[in-house]
């Protein structure tokens, strides 16, 4: 029923399969647009960002005081006529489960919606047993039947169409089913499923809360299958993870406003229901239910204690990440996870179902943070894959080309000298365009849906002494971060700021010693070399007295800014480190926000110009007027769809992933094409990269550039 890649080659060709059902596409595509537009409508209401935060300092709490909660919950359930477990294992759970059937003679069991069960493998458990299981949820039903997995937390069947699910239900009935007929499907199932819950003797439910002050258990549904299952069989089982504890009904109250909003873009889901206790119940002889929670450990009470981990329990399982995630929205959930989907799935595989299931998954991230600003327990979602991939690579140790890239990269002046000697390599393949244009197929393979760069005849260090401004009494004194693609692919980038910034009374220094930002070791989990770069750059800068570090790559910018303090954490260089990440800051704000520069100190052109939103930008450094602005007050801002939607660039994932990043691109550039646009402007040189080079193997037509070069360009003298 679930299964993952064992290996790359493996994983490819099932993200292949994935991006040739068109249908998951459409699907995806269509809920992802619409759910954007809903959940920013249905939150104008609240204060998203308090709400969060709200949920987040409870659910920590509850963390910090698990094994206080679980007693005061059983204390409290028990007193109430509820028979409270709990069990260290997935294979410990399901064999209370069953000893619980056992015991009052259970033949048949209905459930609804759970992912603990899922993550347990209850079913297959109880089928080994003898017991027939009947799932009641239609989205849950629709899957078993087809001995599938939920594709989706909230809607496990997002992936089929309403002709398989006819096909399914024409299977299961013996009767031909039409699929044009929506309501009458739904009808025969609630007809199918009427049945199955008059014959059970037990129903087994999730626990979207257990609320310790009363002994009470939740659950959150829009269908009235979950009352069904927990009231009409005699015996009920309550599944739910320790995470699920919080101490009152406040807190769960609080969390429940921002739930259906994240999970579904509803202020309220259908049904909210509180089981406090066990209920009458007049098929047992003592007239009250047989109830039973059992609470599945699996690790949760080490992961608890985890000062970095331990913020997955803020989770709610709304599947917001995956709603919001460009590479979900692709592939789906079947791919985009094990048990658990999204980005969180891609977590918590890791630590449920063994480290050899997450390794392929977890690189399939994009690092576009989409899903860190959307989550309900504010979790850092982004910043917990690199450390899994981080301990993953410790675990497992370097493949010969990560050495071999390690030893590189943390080398500055080999790196730099490698570069230099490439450009030089390249130029029977460039033919003085800007473009790798006459490489060999075998070189491209899956990558030709875009034309590569060319490396620059003269880097930017080395254009740095002739470029070098002098400014009279300067209004701030500021160091340019270049990065690794501004730096040796598009130095007339880094050019075009330090000509606006010099001519609006900034001295612009350019310390030569620093090296990449270390991002892209980052992402491939090579955490040693990724400190030992962020220390070389941390140093570079200290010698000067700056008022701001300044860097035109999104991507720098939020990894300097957020990265750098938590990855040097403890080293000596700490307090540098905080300093420096302090002072950084991206081009477009410094420009906007400390300039000041406004309409009147450009020669507005009138090109219709529209823009993309980098991730790093939009959402890693939450900047999101300062470059509308400044394209407004030197073209005629042009506004896209889809604007912050990532472009598919991802550093080194349109590397590992260029069937992924080729769809990303080819619907970023549908967008740009639909402006009528003759300019695109950006913050980050690596969407530069990607997109100029889907623009120039489409024959797009569209000038793509830096914003720098618009303001540049546009400047009065």
């Amino acid at each position: 029923m679930h299964s993952a890649p064992k290996n790359y080659s493996e994983y490819h060709k099932q993200l292949d399969e994935a991006l040739e059902d068109k249908f998951l596409r459409n699907t995806l595509d269509t809920f992802a647009v619409a759910y954007r537009a809903n959940r920013e409508t249905i939150f104008k209401e609240v204060d998203e960002r308090g709400l969060i935060a709200q949920i987040a300092d409870a659910k920590d709490d509850a963390c910090r005081h698990m094994e206080e909660l679980y007693a005061q919950f059983k204390e409290q359930a028990e007193k109430r006529g509820v028979h409270v477990h709990r069990a260290a294992t997935a294979e410990e759970a399901n064999a209370i489960i069953a000893r619980i059937a056992r015991e009052n003679d259970v033949k048949r069991v209905v459930k609804s919606k759970s992912m603990t069960a899922e993550e347990i493998q209850l079913n297959p458990y109880l089928e080994k047993e003898g017991l027939i299981v009947d799932e009641t949820d239609l989205g849950e039903w629709i899957i078993q039947l087809r001995h599938e997995g939920p594709s989706h937390m909230v809607m496990p069947a997002i992936h089929l169409s309403r002709y398989q699910v006819a096909e399914d239900f024409t299977r299961e009935t013996g009767v031909k089913q039409d699929a044009e007929d929506i309501q009458r499907l739904v009808k025969m199932a609630r007809v199918q499923l009427r049945h199955k819950f008059i014959a059970a003797d037990m129903g087994v439910s999730g626990c979207n809360f257990a609320i310790a002050e009363n002994g009470a258990v939740s659950t959150v549904t829009n269908e009235g299958n979950a009352r069904m299952v927990t009231t009409l069989p005699r015996v009920h089982v309550a599944i739910a993870g320790l995470d699920k504890l919080v101490p009152t009904l406040d807190v769960a109250l609080t969390a429940l406003q921002v739930l259906p909003r994240n999970a579904t873009a509803q202020r309220l889901t259908s049904y909210v229901t509180l089981m406090d206790g066990a209920g009458e119940c007049k098929a047992n002889p003592d007239g009250r239910k047989i109830m039973h929670v059992v609470f599945v450990d699996n690790g949760r009470s080490e992961i608890a204690k985890d000062p970095l981990f331990s913020q997955i329990f803020r989770c709610v399982r709304c599947g917001a990440c995956a709603n919001v995630c460009p590479v979900f929205r692709l592939v789906g959930g079947h791919k985009m996870g094990y048990i658990y989907i999204g980005a969180i799935g891609l977590i918590l595989t890791y630590f449920f179902h063994g480290h050899d299931k997450a390794k392929v998954l977890c690189q399939n991230c994009v690092g576009c943070e989409a899903c860190k600003s959307v989550c309900a327990g504010g979790i850092d979602l982004p910043r917990l894959i690199r450390e899994i991939r981080s301990r993953l690579t410790a675990e497992e140790g370097n493949p010969l080309p990560m050495s071999l890239l390690s030893s590189v990269m943390k080398n500055r002046k080999l790196f730099h000298r490698l570069l230099k000697y490439a450009a030089f390599a390249q130029k029977p393949f460039t033919r003085g365009t800007q473009f790798q244009r006459h490489l060999p197929a075998m070189f491209l393979g899956k990558h030709s849906f875009k034309a590569l760069p060319a490396i620059a005849d003269k880097s930017f260090r080395d254009r740095w002494p002739a470029l070098s401004p002098r400014v009279e009494n300067p209004r701030y004194r500021v160091a340019l971060f270049g990065g690794c693609a501004q730096d040796f692919v598009y130095p007339e980038q880094l050019e075009a700021a330090v000509k606006v910034l010099a001519a609006h009374g900034v001295a612009v220094d350019y310390p030569e010693a620093q090296t990449c930002c270390g991002l892209p070791l980052e992402m491939m989990g090579q955490r040693p070399t990724s400190k030992e770069v962020a220390r070389q750059n941390v140093e570079a800068f200290s010698a000067g007295n700056y008022d701001a570090v300044i860097t035109l790559c999104a991507s720098c910018a939020s990894h300097l800014k957020h990265s750098y303090p938590e990855i040097l954490q403890g080293d000596p260089l700490i307090f540098k480190a905080q300093a420096f990440a302090d002072k950084v800051t991206d081009f477009s704000s410094f420009v906007h926000d400390v300039l000041g520069l406004r309409p009147e100190d450009f020669n507005n052109t009138g090109e219709k110009t529209t823009y993309h939103a980098a991730c790093h930008i939009c959402r890693g450094l939450g900047v999101k007027e300062a470059p509308r602005a400044l394209i407004a007050d030197a073209a005629d801002y042009v506004p896209c769809n889809e604007e912050e939607v990532c472009c598919g660039f991802g550093g080194t994932y349109s590397m590992k992933f260029p069937e992924i990043s080729a769809r990303l691109l080819e619907k970023k550039l549908d967008n740009i094409r639909e402006t009528g646009a003759s300019r695109v402007v950006m913050d980050c040189p690596g969407c530069v990269m990607q997109i100029r080079g889907g623009a120039e193997k489409q024959g797009l037509g569209v000038k793509v550039s830096h914003i720098a070069e618009l303001l540049a360009e546009n400047m009065k003298k």
